[in-house]
């Protein structure tokens, strides 16, 4: 009898961790996927013979979902995407991919997680350099310079 116990209580266990792993993304998680599979397409369209030369046209960009401009860059960045100069850099199957992302990126953001997101840092320039990290403006530099 112990040992059927034992079988149903191993079961269960499976089956209870088989579950947890089907939970929905929530929007912190589905924004967060969202953000790394977008700049991983910006970099295949940099690097692909077929789209360097419409990727000159497309701004700089590094997603950071924890910056409160991460809404106007996407933003930004559609608009271009939307008006590349020529037909054939908006024909690309990898533009047009990269476009519908982005587009769905914003509005996950703007519109279904935007109570639930939180922001750290609101440095723009940060989306367009890759440098996340924390810098002082200058009148804060002013005080540390003070306080030595």
């Amino acid at each position: 009898m112990s040992a059927q116990m034992r079988l149903v209580s191993f079961i269960f266990i499976l089956a209870l961790i088989w579950f947890s792993s089907c939970a929905p993304p929530t929007c912190y998680s589905r924004t967060l996927g969202l953000s790394k599979v977008i700049m991983r397409a910006l970099n295949r369209t940099h690097n692909s013979s077929r789209t360097k030369t419409c990727a000159e046209f497309l701004p700089k960009m590094f997603l950071d979902v924890h910056n409160s401009c991460i809404r106007s860059k996407l933003r930004d960045f559609l608009y271009v995407t939307e008006n590349l100069p020529t037909e054939y850099c908006r024909e690309r199957p990898l533009i047009r991919l990269l476009k519908r992302r982005v587009r769905t990126l914003y509005s996950i953001i703007t519109r279904a997680c935007y109570r639930d997101l939180v922001f750290y840092t609101d440095d723009c320039e940060a989306l367009e350099t890759g440098n996340i990290s924390p810098r002082y403006s200058e009148d804060r530099l002013e005080h540390v310079i003070e306080d030595a």
